[in-house]
């Protein structure tokens, strides 16, 4: 059975079952860009552009609602980024990547399964791409980038509707740099389906280094093995690494807050348990020797921080991303030894940016 949002998808009802779409009503936009009034007006043109595109009508039932799931959230973050500039101006910059970590909270909590919350979340963050591809510093790294999280297609279905859903003076002109964005995804190899690398390696070397080439294939000189966990406190990360990797050494923060007695809210202390890990773990790296990385690593920051240590080292790193269902990670938290406050998950889950594929040499997702 195909996951529904809402089955009643009327505008009114959609406005009294969630607070997210009722704030809609209350946020302007700028009327240069947006002549046909606030949020709430611009959503219900750009859903009705995209139920009435032909693509759209031709796709199956699952991805019809996966997109106007991303239709009905695009904007969601309008709400939180919006100001009214000295010059009167209004904007609302960085509501696309606000809105990618709201939609992933909301649709968590509302049980979507993880493979389409997380194309849902992409399709919000990335929907402004085909518009304004050009304007990145790597154009074609930001095409690829984006082909391994979501279908090229209905990114520019999204764009498309989001574009028709509106009142301007320059609609054409954006129509035909959605057209320029498919003729540019076709040119680099990533319309039909995400770019293909000739390894592992080729793909980390990619997005790792600047002025780096996709059809570049490095020499294998990587000597050891570093498997790094990433997901929310309560999730089961200890369980995962004793039942799969029990042979395997761990370095794990918590652990050695817990050996030393650390409060988790100094920072201080904080900051020494980091230090204590990043020593044990070039212990393992300076010998070549396999371990495991064992923390929450839940945002792309604090990953890549200890991804470009493991690389110095020549090591392979593979993510393994863990996560349960809402209702199980309430109980897991609930009867673990150490129990987290519900007020700090919902805090970190406001917060967690699941990994995305090209982060280290392989990633994998134990969902459940």
């Amino acid at each position: 059975m195909n996951w529904i949002l809402s089955t009643n998808k009327t505008w009114g009802h959609l406005e009294k079952q969630f607070d997210w779409v009722a704030a809609m009503r209350d946020v302007p936009q700028d009327a240069l860009y947006h002549a046909e009034g606030n949020v709430a007006v611009h959503t219900q043109m750009v859903l009705e552009a995209l139920t009435s595109d032909i693509y759209y009508k031709a796709l199956p039932a699952s991805q019809q609602e996966l997109l106007w799931t991303a239709a009905l959230l695009h904007d969601v973050e309008k709400r939180s980024t919006t100001i009214t500039e000295q010059d009167g101006r209004i904007t609302s910059h960085g509501h696309a990547r606000k809105g990618e970590y709201t939609s992933r909270q909301v649709l968590y909590h509302l049980g979507m399964p993880f493979q389409q919350r997380e194309q849902v979340a992409a399709l919000v963050r990335l929907h402004g791409l085909p518009l304004w591809l050009m304007e990145k510093t790597d154009p074609v790294k930001a095409l690829l980038g984006a082909s391994l999280r979501i279908d090229m297609p209905l990114l520019a279905l999204i764009a498309r509707a989001d574009v028709s859903g509106r009142i301007c003076n320059d609609q054409q002109q954006l129509l035909e740099r959605i057209d320029f964005f498919q003729a540019y995804c076709e040119e680099v190899g990533c319309w039909q389906g995400p770019k293909s690398f000739a390894s592992d390696l080729a793909r980390f070397v990619y997005f790792h280094k600047e002025e780096s080439h996709p059809e570049y294939i490095p020499f294998d000189d990587l000597r050891s093995d570093v498997i790094m966990l990433s997901g929310l406190p309560g999730m089961g990360k200890d369980r995962y690494i004793k039942k799969h990797y029990a042979d395997w050494p761990v370095v794990s923060l918590d652990d050695i807050r817990r050996q030393h007695k650390f409060k988790p809210d100094d920072i201080t202390a904080t900051g020494q348990a980091v230090q204590m890990a990043k020593e044990q773990a070039r212990e393992y790296l300076r010998k070549g020797e396999r371990f495991i990385w064992n923390a929450t690593n839940i945002t792309r920051q604090m990953r890549s921080q200890w991804i470009d240590l493991f690389a110095t080292y020549k090591a392979r790193v593979r993510i393994i991303y863990i996560e349960v269902p809402h209702r199980e990670w309430v109980r897991q938290n609930y009867n673990r030894e150490h129990v987290v406050p519900e007020n700090v998950l919902m805090r970190l889950l406001r917060k967690l940016e699941v990994p995305l594929p090209y982060e280290a040499h392989s990633v994998e997702y134990i969902v459940e």
